[in-house]
Order: structure tokens, then C-alpha cells, then sequence
């Protein structure tokens, strides 16, 4: 029976990757949802260095704009955030691509992606006496500002719609999947990412986040296309 019911949720997030892929239309209408037309915002191509205090005070922030929800220290209080996250970037900062892009990803570099995503998911974050793990959808959103161009973040719907669950491996095969379709659309347009992102009406956009929107309309929302 356990055989056959893995066998079956197998089945089935096979089935929704593969129907999955969007055309153009699809994600031009993704992402006059979220622009309306206008260029990625300010805020989310400036760059931040977890290295330094200040950026991963403003990266707990901008999670929770984002809608983490993650708690803010105390006064006095021991801040696990953004000790873990400082501690986090000392192991992975060199193996993960943050000059990079969805399309130009190598297997080591999505398997890199995949091993940071898994320690920081576990990352202690709250109030010191009751702490817990950061978490699969934060971890996702964190490595993409900081890899905006390639890594493409999810949420628990994505996940488990898509790969039908949120570990490592399928935060790795997300990547691919992504991959996949970033590079689909360049070939079928003959455009480079930037005029890509114009054409679809997000100039400054990366095609990591074009597809996010996607999924998130599709998966999360459960939009109709």
C-alpha cells in the first residue's frame, strides 16, 4: 500500500511538471499580475552581503515583507537570525551563484543551490528559548534575493504540487525544472534574458522571478489560464 501511494503522488507531480511549462501569453499575463508593466522594483535588485550586519537585518525585513512572518529580537535579546544567516554564509557564499543566471546553471551549481537551501532551511530563527528552523519557503525567497537571476523560490503549494514534496532534492529538481523552461523561452524567442523580460512587460525582471510569478498564479492561486 505504501508502495502504491508514492508510486501514485509520483505520478502525479510528474504529470503537473510536465503540463506545466508556460508559453508566452501565460507569462506575459503572470506578469502584467504583479508589474502591471513596471520594472523590477528597487528594492529587490539592490544587493546585499549576509557578510555584513546591516544586509541581513534589511534581508529579515525584506523576508517579512514578503510575508515570512519571522519574529524580530527583543532588546537584549540574542538575535538567531541573524546569527544563523551570518554563520549560513560563511559555509555557502563561495558555492552558490550569485552572479549567475537560471538559464546558465551547471548540475554542481543546482546541486550547490540545493545543499545551501537545506542548511539554511534549518537555521534557528525566534526567540532564543523557543526556536525553530527557518524553513523550506523562507529559505527559497532568501536564496533568491540574494541569486535573483538563478534561483527560482517556491512556496509549500509550489512544492507539493509540483514535486510533491519540499526537501533538498525537490528544491534541486525546481531548479532544473526552471532551468528547463528558462531556457525553452530563449531559444524560442532568440532573445537574451533582459529583452526576454521586456517583451513580457517586466523590464529588470529576471526570468528566475518571471517564472515564480507564474507558478505562483498557477499553483498557489490556482489561476485559470
Amino acid at each position: 500500500m505504501g508502495n502504491e501511494l508514492l508510486s501514485g503522488a509520483g505520478a502525479r507531480t510528474s504529470d503537473a511538471r510536465d503540463a506545466a511549462a508556460p508559453d508566452l501569453e501565460t507569462l506575459r499575463a503572470a506578469v502584467a499580475a504583479f508589474t502591471g508593466g513596471a520594472s523590477a522594483t528597487a528594492t529587490d535588485r539592490t544587493e546585499l552581503d549576509p557578510a555584513l550586519h546591516g544586509h541581513r537585518r534589511e534581508l529579515l525585513r525584506w523576508l517579512n515583507s514578503w510575508g515570512c512572518r519571522l519574529r524580530y529580537p527583543r532588546p537584549g535579546e540574542i538575535d538567531l537570525f541573524e546569527v544563523g544567516v551570518r554563520d549560513w554564509w560563511t559555509r555557502w557564499a563561495a558555492a552558490l551563484p550569485v552572479g549567475g543566471s537560471l538559464a546558465e546553471l551547471t548540475d554542481p551549481q543546482i546541486d550547490a543551490v540545493a545543499g545551501g537551501f537545506e542548511d539554511l532551511s534549518a537555521v534557528p530563527v525566534g526567540a532564543p528559548e523557543r526556536s525553530r528552523p527557518l524553513g523550506p519557503t523562507a529559505a527559497s525567497k532568501l536564496l533568491y534575493r540574494l541569486c535573483s537571476r538563478a534561483v527560482m523560490p517556491w512556496d509549500e503549494a509550489i512544492a507539493r504540487r509540483l514535486h510533491g514534496t519540499r526537501d533538498a532534492a525537490a528544491f534541486a529538481a525546481h531548479q532544473r525544472l526552471g532551468r528547463s523552461w528558462a531556457r525553452h523561452l530563449l531559444a524560442e524567442t532568440g532573445l537574451d534574458e533582459q529583452a526576454v523580460a521586456v517583451e513580457l512587460g517586466g523590464p529588470g525582471r529576471s526570468l528566475a522571478k518571471i517564472l515564480d510569478d507564474y507558478c505562483y498564479l498557477r499553483f498557489t492561486r490556482e489561476t485559470e489560464w
